[in-house]
C-alpha cells in the first residue's frame, strides 16, 4: 500500500523537494551560525572521544539528541534582553501575574516579591476550623467569581461570591520612579444575605524568595505600621496596611490583629502553613458589643525565630472583623516617591475612590471604542458579558519561571531504549492561562487563541506574549506543548503529566495572531516580527520534519496512546483534540488531516512573513511547499474519502470496536469483524472541516459544498448550541474511552473551533462562490447560536465554560475557563 501510495505521489516532486528543502531551514540560518559553532564543537569531540572508547553510533546519537533537547535555540531572541525587567517595562513589572490565587500581585522577576490575600469565615462552632480561602479550587465551593474590569496593565475590579460573603478586591498601578512604581490595593467584604453578621479574618501578605530585606515596624496590639523592604531589583520599599474602615467611609472600624513572621516554607506550602498556625483562640471584642472567639496566628515579629538566611521570608497579618468593610493595602517605591509621587500624596481613601472610578470609566470607554458593541447593537446586558470574557482573560496572565522536565526524542518511535526525562534550562514565561482553578499554566495551542482577543485589546501584550513563547524553543526548534514552571505550577500537577517529550506537537495556533499582524500595519508588529522570524522558522521546520507521514506532503502526529485493552479508540493527545476518534489501531501508516492543514497554514504564513521581510532563501523555500500543501488535488489523493463524501483521517481502521463489561477487569476493548484495514477513518466531526476552518479551500471547490451540509446537518454537527466536535451519528459520539474517562471531544461544543468555523463561514459568504449564500446564512444562525448559548449559561452560573453540551447548552468540563471560551467577545464584535 505503502508503495502505491509513493508512485501516486510522483507528480508533486516538486512539492516534496520543497518540503525536505524547509526541513532543513531551521538548521541552516546563517544568523545563528557562531552559537551553533560552539555547541557544534563541543558536540563534535563528544562524538571522538565515545569512537575513541569504542562506545556505540547509538549511544553517540541517544546523547546528541539529549544535548539538543535540553539546549535552548541559539537564535537571537524575539524580545529585548531582560524585556521583564524595570529598565524596560516598567509599566508590566508588577501585575497579577498568578492566575491560581484569588487575589494576588508579584514582580516579573525569576525571583519575585509576591503578595496574596487569604480569607476566611470564623466560625461560630467549636472545634470546627475555618475554611481558608488562596488558591482557586475547582471544588471549594466559592463562586461565581471573576474579573469584572481588568485592562492586562494598571487596574482591576474582581468580584468573588463565598456563601454568606462577597468580596470585591480591586488595584490601581500608579507608574512613577525606576522600579515599576506604586500600586494601592482595597479589599471590600459585605453580606450577601440578611441576618447575623459574621466574623471575617482577611490575610495579606508577602513573601520573598532568597536574600531580600523586610523589616516591618509593629504597633499596637499586633497591628503592623508598615513594611520597609529592599530589593536589588525594587530598591526601597514600604508596604502599609491602613485600618479598615466601613465602605465608603474614612472612619477606622475595631478590628483584632494577629501577625507571622517566618521563613518561606515554599510557594506550594503556604496556605497549609497557614491553616496549621490558626491553633490559638483569641477574644475579638468591638466597644459595647458582646466578645467572640476566633483562630488567629500566635506569631511574634522574633528575629530569632526566622528560618536560616537565604531560604526567603514569609510575614502575614491577620486582620478579624465584622462584615461589611473595607481595607487598603498600599505598595510604595522608594524611587517612585523620590521623583514626585511623594507630592502626590499615597493613593488611599478618596484619592483611591476616584482612581478606580476613573480607571473604570476609560476601561468602558476604551472597550466599546475597540470593540463596538454597543454600535452593532448589543444589549447592555451582551455587553457586561463581553467586558468580563476580556478582563477574566487578561486579569488570567501569569508570570512564571523555571524547569521543565523534558524527555528527549530516543529517534526511534516506540523504542523500548530506557531515557529518564531531564530538566530544560530555566526560562520565563508570559503567558494567558486556560483557567484558575484547573488549568493555570501555559498551554501552547490555548496561547494562540487567547492572543486572537488579546491583541486586538493591547498588541503589546501578545508580542510580550510570542516572544516569551518563542523563548523557549530548543535547539531542535521544539517547544513543549504545556509548560509547568516553578514549584507553584509544578504543585497543581499530576505527576504523570508532568514530562513533556520532545517527540510530540501541537497544533501551531500561535501562528494565528502572527497572520493577524502579517495583515495588519503597526510597525512595532512588523519589527518584532523581524526579530521573531528566525525562530518562527525553526519551529515550523521542526514541526513538519518531525511529524512528517508515510507518503509526501502527509503528516501524522506523533504521542498517540498505545491500543491498550481498556482504551475504545487510543487517543491522540498532542493534536489538542485528546479523544477525538481517529484509526482504531495506531501505526505509523497514519494520515491526520488536522495536522495537515495545520501544516499548510503555516507554510502560508511563514512563506508571506518571510517574502514581507525580504528572506529571500526561505521564501524560496516556503513558496512552493504553501503552494504544494494547497493544491486541490493533493489534499483530494491524501484526504478526500469519497465513500463517506467528506474529508478524513487514513489508517488501519475498524468500525468494530466498543467497550464491553468484563468482570473483574471492567470495561475492556472488544474488536470484531470486520478486523482492521487500511482506509479512511469514518469520524464525521471537526476534524473533517479542518480544510474549511483553515479557509485553505477555494470558494469554488467542489468540496466546500458538502461540508457546509454536514456543517449544517443536525444529524451531524449543527446543534442549537454551537457546532458539536462529533457526528450524533458517529458510532463514537458521546461514547467514553474507557470505565474512567468520559467524553472529551465526542460531541460537546468548543468555542475556538465554533470561532474558526465563523471565521471561515464570514469569509466564504464574503467572497463570490457557489456557496456565498449558504455561507452566509449559516453564519448568521451559528453566531446568534453560539452568543446566546454562552450568555445563557454565564447568567445561571457566573461563569464562562470548557465545553457546552450539544443536548441542552449547559456548561461542561471546568470552570472558571476564561481561555479560549472569551472568543465569544470576538464572535459578538464579529472580528475574525
Amino acid at each position: 500500500m505503502a508503495r502505491s501510495e509513493r508512485r501516486r505521489r510522483a507528480a508533486a516532486a516538486e512539492g516534496a523537494r520543497s518540503l525536505e528543502r524547509a526541513r532543513g531551514a531551521g538548521r541552516r540560518d546563517g544568523r545563528a551560525s557562531g552559537a551553533r559553532g560552539s555547541a557544534g564543537g563541543a558536540a563534535l569531540a563528544v562524538v571522538v572521544l565515545a569512537l575513541a572508547f569504542g562506545l556505540s553510533g547509538r549511544w553517540v546519537m541517544a546523547w546528541l539528541r539529549m544535548r539538543r533537547a535540553l539546549t535552548l535555540h541559539p537564535a537571537p531572541p524575539a524580545l529585548p534582553p531582560d524585556s521583564s525587567s524595570t529598565a524596560v517595562a516598567p509599566e508590566l513589572f508588577w501585575g497579577t501575574y498568578r492566575p491560581h490565587v484569588y487575589f494576588g500581585m508579584k514582580t516579573r522577576s525569576p525571583k519575585p516579591l509576591l503578595t496574596g490575600l487569604m480569607w476566611a469565615q470564623q466560625s461560630a462552632t467549636p472545634g470546627t476550623p475555618p475554611k481558608l480561602r488562596h488558591t482557586c479550587e475547582q471544588g471549594d465551593g466559592v463562586g461565581p467569581y471573576g474579573w469584572e474590569f481588568h485592562d492586562g496593565l494598571s487596574f482591576g475590579r474582581q468580584h468573588i461570591s463565598d456563601g454568606a460573603l462577597r468580596l470585591t478586591t480591586e488595584f490601581v498601578k500608579r507608574p512613577g520612579g525606576q522600579h515599576g512604581g506604586n500600586w494601592s490595593w482595597r479589599v471590600t467584604v459585605v453580606p450577601q444575605a440578611s441576618g447575623s453578621l459574621p466574623l471575617v479574618s482577611l490575610f495579606f501578605y508577602v513573601v520573598t524568595d532568597g536574600q531580600e530585606v523586610l523589616l516591618p515596624e509593629i504597633g499596637a496590639k499586633g497591628q503592623l505600621k508598615f513594611i520597609n523592604g529592599h530589593t536589588s531589583e525594587l530598591g526601597d520599599f514600604r508596604l502599609t496596611l491602613l485600618p479598615p474602615t466601613s465602605p465608603g467611609d474614612t472612619v477606622p472600624k475595631h478590628s483584632s490583629y494577629n501577625v507571622l513572621w517566618s521563613s518561606n516554607p515554599g510557594l506550594p506550602l503556604l496556605t497549609d502553613m497557614v491553616k496549621s498556625c490558626l491553633n490559638s483562640w483569641f477574644q475579638h471584642r468591638p466597644p459595647g458589643a458582646s466578645p467572640e472567639r476566633y483562630l488567629g496566628l500566635p506569631g511574634s515579629l522574633k528575629w530569632e525565630e526566622r528560618g536560616p538566611s537565604g531560604q526567603g521570608q514569609f510575614l502575614i497579618q491577620q486582620v478579624t472583623l465584622k462584615v461589611p468593610f473595607s481595607v487598603e493595602f498600599i505598595f510604595e517605591s522608594g524611587s517612585a516617591q523620590a521623583g514626585g509621587n511623594q507630592a502626590l500624596g499615597p493613593l488611599v481613601g478618596s484619592q483611591l475612590t476616584q482612581a478606580l472610578e476613573s480607571h473604570a470609566a476609560a476601561f468602558q470607554e476604551r472597550f466599546e471604542r475597540t470593540f463596538k458593541l454597543k454600535e452593532k447593537g448589543l444589549s447592555p446586558e451582551e455587553q457586561t458579558l463581553g467586558q468580563v470574557a476580556l478582563s477574566d482573560l487578561l486579569g488570567g496572565i501569569g508570570y512564571f519561571y523555571g524547569q521543565g522536565l523534558v524527555l528527549p526524542d530516543t529517534g526511534v518511535e516506540g523504542s523500548e531504549q530506557k531515557v529518564d526525562p531531564a530538566l530544560f534550562p530555566p526560562v520565563p514565561l508570559f503567558s494567558g492561562v486556560p483557567s484558575r482553578s484547573f488549568f493555570p499554566r501555559g498551554f501552547l495551542w490555548d496561547e494562540g487563541f487567547h492572543q486572537l482577543l488579546v491583541q486586538r485589546w493591547d498588541p503589546h501584550l501578545t508580542r510580550e506574549a510570542l516572544g516569551h513563547w518563542l523563548g523557549l524553543l530548543n535547539a531542535d526548534g521544539w517547544i513543549g506543548r504545556e509548560q509547568i514552571l516553578g514549584d507553584e505550577a509544578r504543585s497543581r500537577v499530576p505527576p504523570e503529566f508532568l514530562v513533556q517529550r520532545a517527540a510530540h506537537a501541537n497544533p501551531p495556533t500561535l501562528l494565528l495572531p502572527v497572520l493577524r499582524m502579517l495583515e495588519g500595519s503597526d510597525p512595532d508588529d512588523l519589527a518584532f516580527l523581524r526579530k521573531a522570524f528566525p525562530r518562527l522558522h525553526a519551529w515550523f521546520s521542526w514541526l513538519h520534519q518531525s511529524q512528517a507521514g508515510p507518503v509526501p506532503l502527509s503528516y501524522r502526529w506523533r504521542g498517540r496512546d498505545l491500543a491498550l485493552p481498556t482504551l475504545l479508540n487510543p487517543k491522540t493527545l498532542p493534536s489538542g483534540l485528546d479523544d477525538y476518534p481517529r484509526a482504531s489501531h495506531p501505526s505509523t501508516a497514519e494520515r491526520h488531516l488536522d495536522l495537515r492543514c495545520w501544516v499548510a497554514l503555516g507554510a502560508r504564513v511563514l512563506s508571506r512573513l518571510a517574502d514581507q521581510l525580504g528572506e529571500t532563501e526561505a521564501a524560496a523555500e516556503l513558496g512552493p511547499l504553501a503552494a504544494s500543501l494547497e493544491e486541490p488535488r493533493s489534499l483530494d489523493e491524501l484526504h478526500w474519502a469519497p465513500e463517506l463524501g467528506i474529508f478524513a483521517d487514513f489508517g488501519n481502521h475498524t468500525k468494530a470496536v466498543q467497550l464491553k463489561s468484563r468482570p473483574p477487569q471492567g470495561l475492556v476493548r472488544v474488536v470484531g469483524r470486520p478486523p482492521p484495514k487500511l482506509q479512511y477513518v469514518d469520524a464525521p466531526g471537526y476534524v473533517s472541516l479542518f480544510p474549511f476552518l483553515l479557509q485553505l479551500l477555494d470558494p469554488s471547490s467542489p468540496r466546500l459544498g458538502p461540508l457546509l451540509d454536514i456543517l449544517a446537518d443536525s444529524r451531524h454537527l449543527w446543534s442549537p448550541f454551537g457546532l458539536r466536535s462529533l457526528s450524533a451519528s458517529s458510532l463514537f459520539y458521546r461514547q467514553r474511552n474507557s470505565e474512567h474517562d468520559p467524553p472529551y471531544w465526542r460531541g460537546a461544543v468548543w468555542l475556538n473551533i465554533n470561532y474558526l468555523a465563523l471565521g471561515a463561514l464570514h469569509h466564504y459568504g464574503h467572497v463570490e462562490g457557489p456557496h456565498k449564500a449558504q455561507a452566509a446564512k449559516l453564519y448568521r444562525e451559528l453566531r446568534a447560536n453560539v452568543m446566546s448559548n454562552v450568555w445563557r449559561q454565564y447568567q445561571a452560573t457566573g461563569f464562562l465554560w470548557e465545553q457546552y453540551s450539544d443536548q441542552d447548552g449547559r456548561g461542561m468540563g471546568c470552570r472558571p475557563f476564561h481561555g479560549w471560551t472569551s472568543l465569544v467577545l470576538l464572535v459578538m464584535a464579529e472580528e475574525y
